[in-house]
Protein backbone atom coordinates (compact mmCIF):
# COMPACT_ATOMS: atom_id res chain seq x y z
CA UNK A 1 0.00 0.00 0.00
CA UNK A 2 2.89 2.55 0.51
CA UNK A 3 4.42 1.74 -2.36
CA UNK A 4 1.19 2.09 -4.35
CA UNK A 5 0.78 5.35 -2.59
CA UNK A 6 4.22 6.59 -3.62
CA UNK A 7 3.77 5.42 -6.73
CA UNK A 8 0.22 7.91 -7.30
CA UNK A 9 1.96 10.53 -5.73
CA UNK A 10 4.89 10.49 -7.95
CA UNK A 11 2.46 10.37 -10.89
CA UNK A 12 0.54 13.33 -9.35
CA UNK A 13 3.74 15.33 -9.74
CA UNK A 14 4.94 14.05 -12.95
CA UNK A 15 1.31 15.54 -14.09
CA UNK A 16 1.83 18.97 -12.16
CA UNK A 17 5.13 19.42 -13.95
CA UNK A 18 3.64 18.63 -16.67
CA UNK A 19 0.78 21.23 -16.87
CA UNK A 20 3.23 23.73 -15.63
CA UNK A 21 5.60 23.47 -18.29
CA UNK A 22 2.05 23.30 -20.72
CA UNK A 23 1.12 26.60 -19.09
CA UNK A 24 4.24 28.00 -18.93
CA UNK A 25 4.78 27.17 -23.04
CA UNK A 26 0.70 28.48 -23.65
CA UNK A 27 1.86 31.72 -22.11
CA UNK A 28 4.91 32.14 -24.05
CA UNK A 29 3.38 31.56 -27.28
CA UNK A 30 0.23 32.57 -26.81
CA UNK A 31 1.05 36.53 -27.86
CA UNK A 32 2.65 35.55 -30.79
CA UNK A 33 -0.46 33.46 -31.58
CA UNK A 34 -3.10 35.79 -30.86
CA UNK A 35 -1.03 38.53 -32.69
CA UNK A 36 -0.78 36.27 -36.05
CA UNK A 37 -4.27 35.81 -35.52
CA UNK A 38 -5.50 38.98 -35.57
CA UNK A 39 -3.09 40.72 -38.00
CA UNK A 40 -3.33 38.01 -40.59
CA UNK A 41 -5.60 35.29 -40.27
CA UNK A 42 -8.86 37.91 -39.42
CA UNK A 43 -7.69 39.70 -42.15
CA UNK A 44 -7.34 37.28 -44.65
CA UNK A 45 -10.84 35.80 -44.11
CA UNK A 46 -12.47 38.85 -44.28
CA UNK A 47 -10.93 39.67 -47.51
CA UNK A 48 -12.00 36.34 -48.51
CA UNK A 49 -15.59 37.23 -47.77
CA UNK A 50 -15.69 40.26 -49.35
CA UNK A 51 -14.42 38.61 -52.43
CA UNK A 52 -17.23 36.80 -52.84
CA UNK A 53 -19.62 40.13 -52.44
CA UNK A 54 -20.19 42.46 -54.60
CA UNK A 55 -19.55 45.67 -52.54
CA UNK A 56 -18.42 49.23 -53.46
CA UNK A 57 -16.69 49.83 -49.98
CA UNK A 58 -19.88 52.26 -49.06
CA UNK A 59 -23.07 50.00 -49.21
CA UNK A 60 -24.22 47.00 -47.88
CA UNK A 61 -21.91 44.26 -49.32
CA UNK A 62 -23.94 41.84 -51.52
CA UNK A 63 -23.51 38.07 -51.54
CA UNK A 64 -22.58 37.20 -54.92
CA UNK A 65 -20.18 33.66 -54.79
CA UNK A 66 -17.72 33.33 -57.27
CA UNK A 67 -19.03 36.04 -59.73
CA UNK A 68 -15.86 38.17 -58.98
CA UNK A 69 -13.25 35.40 -59.30
CA UNK A 70 -15.15 34.42 -63.16
CA UNK A 71 -14.91 37.88 -64.25
CA UNK A 72 -11.22 37.38 -63.57
CA UNK A 73 -10.49 35.45 -66.33
CA UNK A 74 -12.79 37.92 -68.45
CA UNK A 75 -11.44 40.92 -67.50
CA UNK A 76 -8.90 41.86 -71.06
CA UNK A 77 -7.08 44.32 -68.37
CA UNK A 78 -6.72 41.36 -65.89
CA UNK A 79 -5.38 39.20 -68.77
CA UNK A 80 -2.95 42.32 -69.66
CA UNK A 81 -1.75 43.14 -66.48
CA UNK A 82 -1.09 39.26 -65.80
CA UNK A 83 0.89 39.26 -68.70
CA UNK A 84 3.30 42.48 -67.54
CA UNK A 85 3.99 41.08 -64.10
CA UNK A 86 4.49 37.79 -65.20
CA UNK A 87 7.30 38.96 -67.98
CA UNK A 88 8.52 41.36 -64.85
CA UNK A 89 8.82 38.67 -62.35
CA UNK A 90 10.27 35.66 -64.84
CA UNK A 91 12.83 38.50 -66.32
CA UNK A 92 13.40 40.14 -63.32
CA UNK A 93 13.86 37.05 -60.82
CA UNK A 94 16.32 35.19 -63.17
CA UNK A 95 18.51 38.50 -63.93
CA UNK A 96 18.54 39.34 -60.39
CA UNK A 97 19.77 36.41 -59.37
CA UNK A 98 21.85 35.70 -62.00
CA UNK A 99 23.90 38.82 -61.58
CA UNK A 100 23.58 38.78 -58.04
CA UNK A 101 25.74 35.76 -58.10
CA UNK A 102 27.80 36.36 -60.68
CA UNK A 103 28.80 39.65 -59.06
CA UNK A 104 29.15 37.68 -55.60
CA UNK A 105 31.58 35.36 -57.20
CA UNK A 106 33.73 38.09 -58.11
CA UNK A 107 33.52 39.55 -55.00
CA UNK A 108 33.80 36.84 -52.44
CA UNK A 109 37.73 37.57 -51.38
CA UNK A 110 37.40 39.31 -48.27
CA UNK A 111 39.03 42.93 -49.19
CA UNK A 112 38.01 46.62 -48.64
CA UNK A 113 37.56 47.18 -52.49
CA UNK A 114 35.08 43.77 -52.37
CA UNK A 115 33.73 45.55 -49.51
CA UNK A 116 32.82 48.99 -51.30
CA UNK A 117 31.80 47.28 -54.32
CA UNK A 118 29.38 44.94 -52.20
CA UNK A 119 27.98 48.63 -50.54
CA UNK A 120 27.42 49.71 -54.06
CA UNK A 121 25.45 47.29 -55.11
CA UNK A 122 23.37 46.95 -52.19
CA UNK A 123 22.68 50.84 -51.99
CA UNK A 124 20.07 51.71 -54.26
CA UNK A 125 18.16 48.57 -52.01
CA UNK A 126 18.29 50.61 -49.01
CA UNK A 127 16.80 53.57 -50.39
CA UNK A 128 12.64 53.51 -51.05
CA UNK A 129 11.36 52.25 -54.61
CA UNK A 130 9.53 54.94 -54.87
CA UNK A 131 12.09 57.61 -54.88
CA UNK A 132 14.46 55.43 -57.27
CA UNK A 133 11.42 55.58 -59.65
CA UNK A 134 11.17 59.32 -59.70
CA UNK A 135 14.92 59.20 -59.55
CA UNK A 136 14.91 57.16 -62.93
CA UNK A 137 11.94 59.31 -64.11
CA UNK A 138 13.92 62.52 -64.18
CA UNK A 139 17.11 60.83 -65.56
CA UNK A 140 15.07 58.49 -68.79
CA UNK A 141 11.81 61.04 -68.86
CA UNK A 142 10.96 62.74 -72.43
CA UNK A 143 12.95 66.25 -70.43
CA UNK A 144 14.98 63.80 -68.68
CA UNK A 145 18.99 63.95 -68.16
CA UNK A 146 19.71 61.67 -70.87
CA UNK A 147 17.02 62.95 -73.40
CA UNK A 148 18.21 66.70 -72.85
CA UNK A 149 21.71 65.23 -73.23
CA UNK A 150 20.76 63.51 -76.43
CA UNK A 151 19.38 66.92 -78.05
CA UNK A 152 22.35 69.12 -77.32
CA UNK A 153 24.10 66.91 -80.07
CA UNK A 154 21.21 67.33 -82.38
CA UNK A 155 19.58 63.35 -81.82
CA UNK A 156 16.04 62.69 -81.06
CA UNK A 157 14.50 62.37 -77.35
CA UNK A 158 14.31 58.18 -77.38
CA UNK A 159 11.39 56.90 -76.11
CA UNK A 160 12.75 54.96 -72.68
CA UNK A 161 8.82 55.79 -71.36
CA UNK A 162 6.98 56.76 -73.47
CA UNK A 163 7.25 54.06 -76.11
CA UNK A 164 5.46 50.97 -74.84
CA UNK A 165 8.49 48.27 -75.47
CA UNK A 166 11.23 50.79 -73.86
CA UNK A 167 9.01 51.31 -71.39
CA UNK A 168 8.85 47.98 -70.01
CA UNK A 169 12.50 47.03 -70.94
CA UNK A 170 13.05 50.29 -68.85
CA UNK A 171 11.05 49.27 -65.59
CA UNK A 172 12.76 45.87 -65.69
CA UNK A 173 15.91 47.49 -65.94
CA UNK A 174 15.38 49.72 -63.41
CA UNK A 175 13.61 47.14 -60.73
CA UNK A 176 16.71 44.61 -61.22
CA UNK A 177 18.94 47.55 -60.87
CA UNK A 178 17.54 48.23 -57.79
CA UNK A 179 17.34 44.68 -56.50
CA UNK A 180 19.91 42.95 -57.15
CA UNK A 181 22.01 44.01 -54.75
CA UNK A 182 19.55 42.34 -52.21
CA UNK A 183 21.13 38.91 -53.66
CA UNK A 184 24.81 39.95 -54.02
CA UNK A 185 24.36 40.49 -49.93
CA UNK A 186 22.56 36.92 -49.75
CA UNK A 187 24.99 35.33 -51.98
CA UNK A 188 28.34 36.64 -50.31
CA UNK A 189 27.12 34.94 -47.39
CA UNK A 190 26.43 32.15 -48.39
CA UNK A 191 29.80 31.49 -49.86
CA UNK A 192 31.73 32.32 -46.39
CA UNK A 193 30.53 29.20 -45.43
CA UNK A 194 31.81 26.62 -48.03
CA UNK A 195 35.19 25.00 -46.36
CA UNK A 196 37.88 26.68 -48.15
CA UNK A 197 39.97 23.49 -47.60
CA UNK A 198 37.38 21.90 -50.56
CA UNK A 199 38.30 24.61 -52.54
CA UNK A 200 42.34 24.47 -52.21
CA UNK A 201 41.91 20.93 -52.70
CA UNK A 202 39.76 20.80 -56.03
CA UNK A 203 42.08 23.86 -57.42
CA UNK A 204 45.69 21.32 -56.39
CA UNK A 205 43.91 18.78 -58.36
CA UNK A 206 43.50 21.03 -61.35
CA UNK A 207 39.93 22.35 -61.63
CA UNK A 208 39.96 25.73 -63.47
CA UNK A 209 38.21 28.69 -61.60
CA UNK A 210 34.62 27.96 -63.71
CA UNK A 211 34.87 24.20 -62.55
CA UNK A 212 34.98 25.26 -59.09
CA UNK A 213 32.22 27.45 -59.09
CA UNK A 214 30.07 25.27 -61.13
CA UNK A 215 30.48 22.07 -59.84
CA UNK A 216 30.86 23.23 -55.72
CA UNK A 217 30.22 26.61 -54.81
CA UNK A 218 27.23 27.00 -56.48
CA UNK A 219 25.79 23.44 -55.56
CA UNK A 220 26.68 23.95 -52.34
CA UNK A 221 25.01 27.60 -51.67
CA UNK A 222 22.04 26.31 -53.80
CA UNK A 223 19.53 26.41 -50.89
CA UNK A 224 20.18 30.26 -50.95
CA UNK A 225 19.45 30.48 -54.29
CA UNK A 226 16.54 28.25 -53.71
CA UNK A 227 15.34 31.08 -51.09
CA UNK A 228 16.33 34.17 -53.52
CA UNK A 229 14.75 33.00 -56.33
CA UNK A 230 11.63 32.49 -53.98
CA UNK A 231 11.80 35.93 -52.53
CA UNK A 232 12.76 37.85 -55.83
CA UNK A 233 9.67 36.32 -57.42
CA UNK A 234 7.25 37.04 -54.99
CA UNK A 235 8.65 40.32 -54.78
CA UNK A 236 8.26 41.00 -58.46
CA UNK A 237 4.99 39.65 -58.73
CA UNK A 238 3.78 42.62 -56.42
CA UNK A 239 5.74 44.74 -57.82
CA UNK A 240 3.89 48.23 -57.22
CA UNK A 241 5.71 51.56 -56.48
CA UNK A 242 8.20 51.72 -58.74
CA UNK A 243 5.26 51.33 -61.39
CA UNK A 244 3.64 54.41 -59.69
CA UNK A 245 6.76 56.54 -59.33
CA UNK A 246 8.13 55.58 -63.00
CA UNK A 247 5.78 54.96 -65.37
CA UNK A 248 2.53 55.02 -63.73
CA UNK A 249 1.00 52.33 -65.49
CA UNK A 250 1.94 53.64 -69.14
CA UNK A 251 1.89 54.43 -71.74
CA UNK A 252 -0.97 53.02 -72.85
CA UNK A 253 -1.12 50.19 -70.12
CA UNK A 254 2.14 48.41 -71.31
CA UNK A 255 4.10 48.86 -67.81
CA UNK A 256 0.70 48.47 -65.28
CA UNK A 257 1.25 45.66 -63.42
CA UNK A 258 -1.92 43.01 -61.54
CA UNK A 259 -1.04 44.82 -58.07
CA UNK A 260 -0.91 48.37 -59.64
CA UNK A 261 -4.57 47.56 -61.88
CA UNK A 262 -5.67 46.32 -58.61
CA UNK A 263 -4.70 49.53 -56.10
CA UNK A 264 -5.27 52.21 -58.99
CA UNK A 265 -7.92 51.05 -61.13
CA UNK A 266 -10.14 48.53 -59.22
CA UNK A 267 -10.07 50.11 -55.31
CA UNK A 268 -10.27 53.63 -57.11
CA UNK A 269 -13.56 52.48 -59.04
CA UNK A 270 -15.02 51.65 -55.92
CA UNK A 271 -15.34 48.17 -57.24
CA UNK A 272 -14.08 46.56 -54.02
CA UNK A 273 -15.49 43.47 -53.93
CA UNK A 274 -13.96 42.81 -57.19
CA UNK A 275 -10.35 44.43 -55.98
CA UNK A 276 -10.51 41.98 -53.24
CA UNK A 277 -11.13 38.94 -55.46
CA UNK A 278 -7.97 40.17 -57.56
CA UNK A 279 -6.00 40.10 -54.26
CA UNK A 280 -6.61 36.82 -52.71
CA UNK A 281 -6.42 35.19 -56.51
CA UNK A 282 -2.85 37.16 -56.54
CA UNK A 283 -1.99 35.96 -52.68
CA UNK A 284 -2.99 32.01 -54.33
CA UNK A 285 -0.16 32.62 -57.28
CA UNK A 286 2.29 34.05 -54.96
CA UNK A 287 1.96 30.88 -52.45
CA UNK A 288 2.00 28.60 -55.33
CA UNK A 289 4.60 29.43 -57.41
CA UNK A 290 6.81 29.20 -53.65
CA UNK A 291 5.62 26.15 -53.27
CA UNK A 292 6.69 25.08 -56.74
CA UNK A 293 10.18 26.64 -56.81
CA UNK A 294 10.61 24.88 -53.16
CA UNK A 295 8.91 21.86 -54.21
CA UNK A 296 11.65 21.27 -57.87
CA UNK A 297 14.52 22.53 -55.89
CA UNK A 298 13.76 19.44 -52.91
CA UNK A 299 13.66 17.47 -55.63
CA UNK A 300 16.50 18.75 -57.75
CA UNK A 301 18.37 17.71 -54.03
CA UNK A 302 16.92 14.35 -53.59
CA UNK A 303 18.10 13.37 -57.01
CA UNK A 304 21.74 14.32 -56.48
CA UNK A 305 21.40 12.40 -53.34
CA UNK A 306 19.63 9.36 -54.55
CA UNK A 307 16.89 9.68 -51.77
Amino acid sequence: MVELAGLNQGRTQQRRVRLRESAVSLGMIGPAVLLYTVMTVVPVGVAIYLSLTDWDGFSTAAFIGFDNYKHLFDDPSSSDAWYVTGLIAVAGTVLMVGLGLVYALALKGRSRSNSFFRAVAYFPHVISALILGYLWAAILGTNGAINNTLAKFGIEPVGFLFDETFALVSLIAVIVWAGFGFNVVLFVAALQTVPAELLEAAALDGASRRQINTRIVIPMIAPVVTVATVLNLVGLIRAYDIVVSLTGGGPAGSTQTFTYLILARSFEGTKVGYATAQAVFLMVVSAALALLVTALRNRQDQAATGQ
